[in-house]
């Protein structure tokens, strides 16, 4: 799920001094042929510098108010008063663009303080990364195209890693349980970030269950139509800390049981 990359260019950037050549009012001489090639070489010099994090603000801007599809390396240059082929030089492609983008997010945000408990602290270091990411849904985006990620976040990763292992998992089958529960931290934050997008427009119907559901159903779906009624107020009431718990349960197992430290 890498995006894929359109080198476009529209034209290459102008480096030449204004006024050269004769009309500049210096003497009308004949070209010798060096004249040529000095004007040539004035045309291919370096391009004009642009501020880096000037490119990275645009870009996130980009993110944040149109998701991936609306950020391109046209746009970019064009924002920013330059050409795609002299953004170019700066930044290699799309992909390396959007790790840009991502650098130094993680850092933002103050780490909490995580308990001495391997599976208390794997919860609440899972819980973390959704609390952080609940506030950030540009970054959500970037990261479901797969593997752009900021380095700065990764000491989660190792936190998840480091716990599930201490709780007597094998270092193999700690990622498969810290991608477990991404996979559910995602789920849940790409189903709020459509729901803040539903409820911010009032006219939209509600289809589930309201319009797909009815008496008539009750035969078929039996369950469903006897929580209809209910389902809203049971989906408001889900408690993502309570259900990752019990995941993590199961990944782990059971607690073993506490030691006698009686004499």
């Amino acid at each position: 799920m890498v995006p894929v990359v359109t080198n476009d260019s529209s034209g290459t950037p102008r480096t030449g001094e204004p006024g050269d050549g004769p009309a500049a009012g210096g003497p009308d001489r004949a070209d010798d042929g060096k004249s040529g090639a000095r004007t040539a070489r004035k045309a291919v010099g370096r391009p004009r510098r642009i501020d880096p994090a000037r490119i990275v603000a645009t870009a996130r801007r980009i993110l944040q108010e149109e998701g991936v599809d609306g950020l391109s390396m046209r746009r970019v240059a064009r924002e920013v008063g330059t050409t795609p082929m002299a953004l170019y030089h700066h930044v290699r492609d799309k992909d390396e663009l959007l790790m840009l983008t991502l650098a130094g997010m993680a850092e933002s945000v103050p780490r909490p303080e995580l308990p001495d408990d391997p599976r208390e602290r794997l919860l609440a270091v899972t819980l973390h990364m959704y609390r952080t990411l609940r506030q950030m849904p540009w970054v959500v985006e970037v990261l479901s195209l797969g593997d752009l990620t900021d380095k700065g976040a990764l000491w989660i990763v190792e936190e998840a890693l480091e716990s599930a292992v201490a709780c007597g998992l094998t270092p193999d089958d700690a990622v498969r349980a810290y991608r477990t529960l991404w996979h559910c931290v995602h789920g849940e934050l790409v189903f709020r970030a459509a729901a803040d997008r539903r409820a911010a427009d009032p006219q939209r119907v509600r289809n589930f269950p309201d319009a797909l559901i009815s008496e008539a159903d009750a035969e078929r779906l039996p369950l469903i139509t006897s929580l209809a009624d209910r389902w809203v107020e049971l989906s408001e009431s889900y408690d993502l800390a309570v259900q990752l718990r019990k995941v993590i349960d199961g990944l782990l197992g059971p607690r073993p049981p506490a030691r006698d430290t009686g004499n």
